[in-house]
């Protein structure tokens, strides 16, 4: 018999220095403000709405291998073409699917190079590494905007494929400055600049004249955070060719039928629940904000997404521990070390859940 680990020779070197997601167990009846999802379902009248749609899905067939309804709103809403969108279970799956396509290492480069900003979201690096390319964060400024300079020399260096910019970005909250937007994208003429959106709805500022000015940049978009996580519907817009391209190695079927009749009938019918969600977020967020401020020992950093981003006195761990042991639940970045070791974010919540999160900041600070 082989040994138990018989398959370790085997196993790609990256993955030693990765970890499986596995959140910790939420204890019943905590308040979640974790995960920067929507706090409100959708209302009854709308939810009816949607399992009548769901019910005529024929789960006795395949869905449709190009999501086409979807793909049409998608279109009509963003104003693009149809044949310019890659979709995936969530964006996820499509950073995965843009970096698959584009992993060929540069002439004398051993692998592919990514680039990203830091912090930022945890997906870029995670996938880059599992595809065996070189993930390589440049740390934003002191106000969480791009450092123009530090990143330009990493630009130099490393000739990435792939450069991602999440605008709100998370887990700050920041919109990046539009001009330093313009100037990577100027620098960066045969490397893919995606700009993930999937805080836009609760920020206003979205980039589709950025696209058309420059072919090299894209947009990373996804439902999760309007109200829709469980459907984990994502999609990029890119320029056609390399949507062509990047189609090639998407799975068949990867969008499952139920998920894209739901997507079809929210962006759709229920679009008007889905955008009054939203501003309820963007309200109660200011609500929130002008309080967090008002506390003493607290960093707020002004946020355009759909959480808070500030710094306690101490210890974010400990912050964090106290708060759950109170429960709510939020999420510390201590693990990453160095200035975010004071750092907490904390998604909205409905007015109630906010509430209870306040009383809950207090007595831990």
């Amino acid at each position: 018999m082989p040994p138990s680990d018989w398959f370790s020779p085997l196993l790609r070197p990256e993955l030693a220095g990765l970890t499986a997601y596995a959140p910790a167990p939420i204890p019943s009846g905590s308040v979640r403000l974790d995960a920067n999802e929507s706090p409100w379902a959708l209302p009854p009248e709308a939810r009816a709405s949607l399992s009548a749609a769901l019910a005529r899905v024929e789960l006795h067939r395949y869905p449709d291998v190009r999501a086409t309804a979807l793909r049409e709103a998608i279109a009509s809403a963003e104003g693009v073409h149809p044949d310019s969108l890659v979709l995936g279970c969530g964006s996820d799956e499509v950073i995965g699917l843009l970096l698959n396509a584009l992993a060929a290492p540069r002439p004398g480069a051993e692998h592919a190079a990514v680039l990203f900003p830091t912090p930022t979201f945890v997906m870029y690096r995670q996938t880059a590494l599992s595809l065996g390319m070189r993930p390589h964060g440049v740390a934003l400024d002191e106000a969480f905007d791009l450092a123009l300079d530090p990143l330009r020399e990493q630009l130099r260096l490393h000739r990435p494929n792939v450069v991602f910019l999440a605008s709100p970005n998370n887990p700050t909250g920041t919109l990046f400055s539009r001009d330093r937007l313009e100037s990577v994208l100027s620098e960066t003429g045969d490397t893919l600049v995606v700009l993930d959106e999937a805080y836009a709805a609760f920020s206003g500022v979205r980039y589709g004249d950025l696209c058309e000015r420059f072919p090299h940049a894209a947009r990373l978009q996804t439902l999760s955070k309007v109200g829709l996580a469980a459907l984990r519907v994502g999609w990029a817009i890119l320029p056609t060719a390399l949507a062509a391209a990047v189609e090639k190695v998407r799975q068949p079927y990867n969008l499952n039928a139920l998920s894209q009749a739901a997507a079809v009938h929210c962006l759709t019918e229920l679009r008007p629940e889905v955008d009054a969600a939203v501003q309820r977020v963007v309200a109660e967020r200011a609500r929130v904000e002008a309080l967090l401020l008002a506390m003493d020992g607290l960093e707020v950093t002004p946020s355009a997404a759909n959480f808070w981003w500030i710094a306690v006195p101490d210890s974010a761990a400990r912050v964090s521990a106290a708060m759950r042991d109170r429960g709510v639940v939020v999420r510390s970045f201590h693990a990453h070390g160095g200035a975010l070791t004071r750092r907490l974010r904390i998604t909205v919540g409905t007015p109630s859940e906010n509430d209870r999160m306040l009383e809950a900041l207090r007595a831990s600070l």
